[in-house]
Formats: C-alpha cells, sequence, structure tokens
C-alpha cells in the first residue's frame, strides 16, 4: 500500500514573532531566522522531529492578511490557496506575546479565515520564557475562552511548552463563530480591529509596560544621533575586526591539517603524474580555497547575531537618513548587508523594499557589496602586503583595519553608483514614507545560529568546491602539459597567459595573475584556488608553503596588489548572482548592463590605483 500523506500543519505570524524560530525547535532544519520583517521569503517545510507523520510548512510572516506589498501578497495568496485546497489539516498562528496587541490584529484575520474553511486553529503566544523572566502572567485560558480557539503559551527559543503541541493541535477544532459582530473582520475597518484586539489584549494580556521601558532605554542609546551613530561604526569595524582575528586560530588549524594530510598522502604516491595532481591541483589549489572557509563561519555568525538581537533593525533607522542622500532608504540596508555574506539572498531580500524605483537601485547596489566569495581573494591579498601587527596596545590590527577599509570601499562606490543613477531621473529621486517595525532587543538563540553559521559555510564550500575543482583541474591539465610540469611558461597555460598578458600589464601583472582573474569570473574565490594551482606547479619540488608568502617571494609590488583590490571590489564576478538577479527582475538587461559596465569601472579603477600607489610609494 501506498504510505499515507502526512499531517500538514501551517505556522503563520508577523515577523519578529518568532515564527521560523518555532518551526526550526519542531523540525530541527535550519530555516532562516532573522530578527527583521521580510528575511522569510519562501515557504519552508519539514517532518515533526516527535511525529514523522507531521509535517509543518513555515509561511512567510505577514502583517495582515489584506496584503500590501508584493512580498505580502506572495505570502497571502499562498495561504489563502492551501486553505482553498485543502491541502492543510490545521494552522498554528503565531503571535509574540510580549506584544500581544500587534499579535491579535492578525490573529483575528487569521481565525475569520479559517472559520471560512472550516480549517482547525492553534493560536501560539510565543515568548513566554521573556515574560516568565520578569514574572507577567498571561491569562492563556481567559483569551482561549474569549476567542473559542485553543491558546498555547511557549518558547520557540527555550522549548517551553512545544511538547504540548501535538496534542493541541489533535484536539483543536476549527472557529466555528465569527468574532467580529459586525461582520467579516478581514475585510472590515482596520480601527476596528485594532480595538477589539487591544480590549483582548488590554483583558488577557500581560500587564505593565516593564518591557517597553527596557527597549526605550536602550532605543536611547542605540538610536541617538551622535551616540547612536559611532555605536554603529564600532560595531561594524568589530564584525569586520572579528574576521581575522577569531577566524585566525581555526584557519591556522586547518592550514596545519591539511600539510599533515599531505605529507601523509603523498608519502605513499610514487613520484609522477599522480602525485604532482595531488600536490598541485589538490592541496596547492583547492587546499587554498578551504583555509579561508572558517571566515566565512565567523562572518555568518556575527551577522546572525547582530540579526537575532534586534539591532539590525535600529541599523537600519540610522542609515535610512545618509542612505536617502543617495537615492536609496533605510530598508535597503537589510538586502545590502545581507549582500555581506552573499549577494544572492541581498537579491532575494531587495523584495522587501517597497518601492519600485528604491528597489531597482538597491539592485545596482548589491554587486558592488564586499560579498564573502570576495573575503579570501580579500584576506590573501591582505596577507600578503599588510604586516600582521597591532597598534594602540593591542586593540587594532592593521590587517583587520585594511580588511574594514575595503569593505569601506566597496560600500562607498555602490552608493556613488546609487546616487549618480538616481539623479538622473527625477522618477528614482521619488520616495516613499519610511516605516519599519522596531523588534524587541532579544539574547541571540546559540543554537541556531551556530547551525545557520556551519550550513553557510558547507553551502559555500558545496557551491563555490565544485566550480574551483572544474577550474583547477583544468588550469592544471593546462600547465602540466605538454612538458609534465617542467616549465610553466612553455606550457599550454603559459602560452593562453601570455597572449592575454598585455591586457593586465598596466597593473604591473604577470600572466599568472591575468589567467586567475579570468578564471575568477566564473566566481570570484576561484582567484584563490587557480593562483595556488600555478604556485603549486611553479614550486613543486619545494616545501608547501603559504600562498601569501609565495606571492610575497614573487615581488609583485604593493601598486599592483592595491589594484587588484580595488578591481575585485567592483567586478561582478559571479554568474550566479546575474542569473537570480535576471530571475528576480524578469530580464537580462539588468544584470548585462551591470557586469559590463562594473566590469569596465573595476578596470579604470585598478589602473588608477596603480598608478597612484606607484607615485606615493
Amino acid at each position: 500500500m501506498p504510505p499515507s500523506s502526512p499531517t500538514k500543519i501551517a505556522l503563520i505570524g508577523s515577523p519578529n514573532s518568532g515564527k521560523s524560530l518555532l518551526f526550526n525547535r519542531l523540525t530541527g532544519l535550519n530555516q532562516k531566522v532573522a530578527n527583521f520583517p521580510g528575511i522569510t521569503v519562501d515557504i519552508g517545510a519539514g517532518r515533526s522531529l516527535v511525529d514523522s507523520s507531521t509535517e509543518y510548512l513555515d509561511f512567510p510572516g505577514v502583517y495582515s492578511l489584506k496584503a500590501i506589498s508584493g512580498e505580502e501578497k506572495l505570502a497571502v495568496d499562498s495561504f489563502d490557496k492551501a486553505l482553498d485546497t485543502g491541502h492543510l489539516d490545521a494552522v498554528i498562528c503565531v503571535v509574540d506575546a510580549t506584544r500581544l496587541e500587534k499579535g491579535l490584529i492578525f490573529a483575528l484575520q487569521v481565525l475569520e479565515a479559517c472559520r471560512r474553511h472550516n480549517m482547525p486553529l492553534l493560536i501560539a503566544a510565543n515568548m513566554s520564557d521573556v515574560l516568565e523572566l520578569h514574572k507577567i502572567p498571561l491569562d492563556t485560558h481567559g483569551l482561549a475562552a474569549a476567542l473559542k480557539v485553543p491558546v498555547l503559551s511557549i518558547s520557540g527559543k527555550t522549548g517551553i511548552g512545544l511538547e504540548q503541541i501535538p496534542s493541541a493541535i489533535a484536539s483543536a477544532t476549527a472557529p466555528t463563530e465569527a468574532y467580529a459582530p459586525t461582520g467579516d473582520i478581514i475585510t472590515s475597518d482596520d480601527a476596528l480591529v485594532h480595538r477589539q484586539a487591544q480590549q483582548l489584549a488590554k483583558q488577557y494580556g500581560p500587564k505593565g509596560d516593564l518591557l517597553i521601558n527596557a527597549q526605550t532605554r536602550l532605543d536611547r542609546f542605540f538610536l541617538h544621533s551622535w551616540v547612536g551613530g559611532i555605536s554603529f561604526f564600532v560595531i561594524m569595524y568589530l564584525l569586520f575586526q572579528s574576521i581575522f582575528t577569531w577566524a585566525a586560530p581555526i584557519m591556522d588549524g586547518v592550514e596545519s591539517l591539511l600539510q599533515v594530510i599531505a605529507d601523509l598522502v603523498l608519502a605513499r604516491v610514487p613520484a609522477g603524474m599522480a602525485s604532482d595532481f595531488i600536490a598541485d591541483a589538490m592541496f596547492g589549489g583547492i587546499g587554498a580555497f578551504l583555509v579561508f572557509v572558517p571566515q566565512i563561519f565567523v562572518l555568518t555568525l556575527v551577522v546572525g547575531m547582530l540579526e537575532d538581537s534586534g539591532y539590525l533593525a535600529r541599523a537600519a533607522v540610522i542609515c535610512h537618513k545618509p542612505l536617502r542622500v543617495f537615492g536609496l532608504t533605510g530598508k535597503s540596508f537589510i538586502p545590502m548587508l545581507s549582500s555581506v555574506a552573499c549577494a544572492i539572498p541581498g537579491v532575494y531580500a531587495a523584495r522587501t523594499v517597497d518601492s519600485p524605483c528604491k528597489r531597482w537601485l538597491t539592485y545596482l547596489a548589491i554587486p558592488l557589496m564586499p560579498c564573502s566569495a570576495r573575503l579570501p581573494v580579500y584576506t590573501l591579498l591582505i596577507a600578503a602586503f599588510i604586516p600582521a601587527q597591532k597598534a594602540l596596545g593591542g586593540l587594532i590590527g592593521w590587517q583587520g583595519l585594511a580588511m574594514f577599509g575595503i569593505y569601506v570601499f566597496g560600500i562607498i562606490c555602490a552608493l556613488l553608483v546609487t546616487a549618480m543613477v538616481s539623479r538622473s531621473s527625477a522618477e528614482l529621486r521619488s520616495d516613499l514614507p519610511f516605516v519599519l517595525e522596531m523588534p524587541p532587543y532579544r539574547l541571540p538563540s546559540w543554537r541556531p545560529l551556530l547551525r545557520n553559521a556551519w550550513n553557510r559555510s558547507k553551502h559555500f564550500v558545496t557551491k563555490a568546491g565544485k566550480v574551483i575543482f572544474i577550474v583547477t583541474v583544468v588550469v592544471w591539465l593546462l600547465g602540466y602539459f605538454p612538458n609534465q610540469g617542467a616549465s610553466l611558461g612553455d606550457s599550454w597555460l603559459g602560452t593562453l597567459g601570455k597572449w592575454i598578458e598585455p591586457v593586465f600589464a598596466p597593473f604591473g601583472l604577470d600572466w599568472k595573475y591575468g589567467v586567475a582573474i579570468l578564471t575568477s569570473f566564473l566566481a570570484r574565490e576561484v582567484f584563490v584556488g587557480t593562483l595556488g594551482t600555478l604556485f603549486g606547479i611553479e614550486d613543486a619540488d619545494e616545501n608547501f608553503v603559504s600562498l601569501s608568502q609565495q606571492i610575497q617571494d614573487s615581488g609583485l609590488p604593493l601598486s599592483s596588489g592595491a589594484a587588484l583590490l580595488v578591481f575585485f571590489a567592483i567586478a561582478l564576478q559571479c554568474v550566479s548572482t546575474l542569473a537570480v538577479m535576471a530571475k528576480e527582475t524578469g530580464s537580462w538587461r539588468l544584470p548585462t548592463q551591470l557586469f559590463v559596465s562594473y566590469s569596465i569601472f573595476a578596470y579604470l579603477a585598478a589602473l588608477l590605483t596603480y598608478q597612484l600607489v606607484e607615485l606615493l610609494v
């Protein structure tokens, strides 16, 4: 007999209600959790950890079943379709118990939708751990009696009450009476819904303003016109400094482990083509790339801490006024910061920008943000040219400061581009009111943070690793034949590189760097693997040394290193980003324009950088 279909339960709620965190708890999956609106853009699905016959569906967070933005319309239409087609067996509406009135505005609409479709409903009052911490009661029994649906007090963060969900769902029934005595609550006047939610929250919700006062005190600091701006720059600097300080020991460990494995493997492989391939392509090329993965992990972890703490929404408010000068909005900050990890989620997150014009300008800025794919290149060149020394009693590291500087450079380039483009059209200069919910401050939940950082790093390796492996093998074969690696300059790769060498000669780069740049247009991080393979072939008879040391020994001047940094900060070298942007915009026109224009911009800026540094040094 065919297996029976699972019981499907929808999780729906407002942004910042903890819905996706609850989904992670129930399923053990890693649905992305972030403490600002709009981060969940797709429907997640996962089987229950305690009952494999139950499947939870995590719908995108929305504020109302009366959709306003395109993203909300997508989520509401998906929910309505699931109800209409009968694909759901029950609905869990997640509300923030610390902000019960706001959650009930949405819950009342969900209640009416479930009543129409005869769908069982459970209301999960999340964040109960915060209420318990401050000894603030919540009358779930009274609220359940008033709404005539079960209400369960839970905590997606600590797991309080989660064991009661299966039994509560099993006993839940569809609402039989409309709560709004005046008619259809979904299409009724907003003021009526607000009054009803306010009355329910006042009667059954948490009493007192302790939580609001605590948030207000913190907002006075983080949103202060001067102190808030200074703290923003300090937090951003610490983020980039941590990439070196926290990741350095792990990177050293990975490099040492690769060295040990290389010695063990090569000792058992006879000299010849196979030994050369393992040494040069596998450990020289792919190994050089793997050393930088710990930095991706640290970057994702720190950004996740800022997301879950509620600080990112404040950062968006702080950035709104400055971003307006460049034609953007404070909501552009979220996709731009998401692009620091990877441009692809940044493109998806741009859906949260309400104005189509501002969203288009945000697309222009995203490819210039310093994404994690550039990180291995930055780290390699900074390690090769900037001494690993500290200043001010060890508080500031020169390498971390250089990393911060190149990140700031990419951000400045993005802002200058959007400023120039926005001023070319009166339509692009138009703006909509900036409205953004301030989520409560919360301590991050470490388990999903670490899991997300691990999965992001693993995804980075599997996604980029395939391309790097293919490119590394091709580069090695071209460099090894026809003379079995005896002379790299006389190999097929050397011949190809010398053909294109004049293009990059104005930067002071030889053909090896030209080949690495060309291969990096498949994916930026391929540059490191290609260069590692090239230097590995050249120094096959020597001991393994770090790639940055080999770059130093090659005599590459500082001006060429600076030009490379500038080139990689601007050039759009990511096929995946172009494909996703084409899908989001519905055309290849914008991605093609950005690829061509940013490549020309990068070349000219790198050439100018090379000449300036030559004059100064």
